[in-house]
């Protein structure tokens, strides 16, 4: 599997540092120093210095505490790490020792009251708000990332398999059985992790997008709604599918057929440079078209990688265009209120000449 290159990462973070004349990024979010070094301890903060290129790397600083020494050595080995439990604070006393500065930091995170206290103890740097940097790197996956979204995703398609062919979806069930038993199958089957809590819906709370599993108990003729995924090195993956148990009546056969003829145009549309409203515009007008439109309540899908929800969202007020190398999810919808819903979800790789699929367990009508 490709390694990751979190130097080269850092450089293309400087270059946008460099772009808007800040000359440092104080890094707080947790994903992000992971994702910029690979450290994954619960307490650090990052210094990325974009000042006179050559020297940059060997003043760009991590720091974390006293837990995490031999840790931070062997994630780490490439920086400099200072050891302190206030990590932001230390590195901002750090920055203060040297020449005035332009600090950006992560003003999407970063609390007024930890700001003030960098601002009194440092009154000669400049704090400059620079949200989202790192997170617009994140959207473009390299090799590396999209090959941990591909064994999270082989890990969710194996469960559902197995849960499948030995019976687990069947009438008498609960939905918060099938839910445990789904999620201890991607454990069992490469998983390091859920993605997020596994939703099972069954029959009229199918017409629920996000339900909770209870204790509802699954019946002949209901449709049933999974949507579920594993975590991989800290890559989620994202999948639904919704089967029917026992036999299948028309106006289920119709609704699903709708679905996934709005999936497959969702699918269909993406392409580096495409806007995103573009995109769920294609997967909603199947839907409007057939006079359910105002059944389709939420976006058609959205980035996902260290987080199960991140940039690009897709939906009908999104801005911006795709961008080859992300990561996205399709996922229309229709749900009938008291009666059932389907959703039909992939997870997928924009490429440049025609997205990769990345979730491959059959998306026709199941009946089980």
């Amino acid at each position: 599997m490709p390694t990751a290159d979190h130097g080269s990462r850092r450089a293309a973070l400087r270059a946008v540092l460099a772009e808007r004349g800040v000359d440092a990024l104080l890094v707080t979010d947790l994903l992000n120093i992971r994702y910029l070094t690979g450290f994954t301890g619960s307490n650090a903060a990052l210094v990325v210095d974009a000042r006179d290129g050559s020297g940059a790397e060997d003043r760009t600083v991590i720091c974390t505490d006293g837990r995490y020494v031999i840790q931070v050595g062997e994630q780490v080995p490439d920086l400099r790490a200072l050891i302190d439990r206030s990590s932001a604070p230390a590195l901002v006393r750090a920055l203060a020792e040297g020449p005035g500065a332009r600090v950006g930091f992560e003003s999407h995170v970063v609390t007024v009251d930890a700001l003030a206290g960098w601002q009194s103890v440092a009154p000669d740097l400049e704090f400059v708000r620079s949200p989202g940097l790192v997170e617009r790197l994140r959207m473009v996956k390299d090799e590396h990332e999209v090959a941990l979204l591909r064994r999270a995703c082989a890990s969710a398609d194996l469960a559902l398999a197995v849960l499948v062919e030995r019976g687990g979806l069947r009438p008498g069930r609960t939905e918060r059985e099938v839910g445990r038993e789904l999620e201890f199958l991607m454990l069992e089957h490469g998983a390091d992790g859920i993605s997020f809590e596994t939703i099972v819906a069954a029959g009229a709370n199918s017409a629920i997008p996000h339900h909770r599993p209870t204790d509802a108990v699954l019946a002949t003729g209901d449709f049933v709604k999974l949507d579920f995924g594993a975590e991989v090195g800290g890559y989620h993956s994202d999948m639904t599918r919704t089967y029917v148990l026992g036999s299948a009546a028309d106006w289920q056969r119709e609704v699903y057929d709708l679905v996934a003829r709005a999936q497959a145009a969702g699918r269909a549309a993406l392409a580096p440079g495409v806007e995103v409203a573009a995109v769920d515009a294609a997967a909603r007008s199947v839907i409007a078209d057939a006079g359910y439109g105002e059944l389709f309540v939420h976006g058609l899908g959205h980035g996902v990688g260290l987080e199960i929800h991140e940039a690009p969202g897709i939906g009908a007020l999104g801005t911006g265009t795709l961008l080859a190398g992300a990561a996205v999810t399709v996922e229309p919808g229709v749900y009938f209120s008291g009666r059932g819903g389907v959703r039909i979800e992939d997870t997928l790789v924009v490429r440049e000449q025609e997205p990769e699929l990345l979730t491959l367990t059959s998306k026709d009508l199941a009946i089980v």
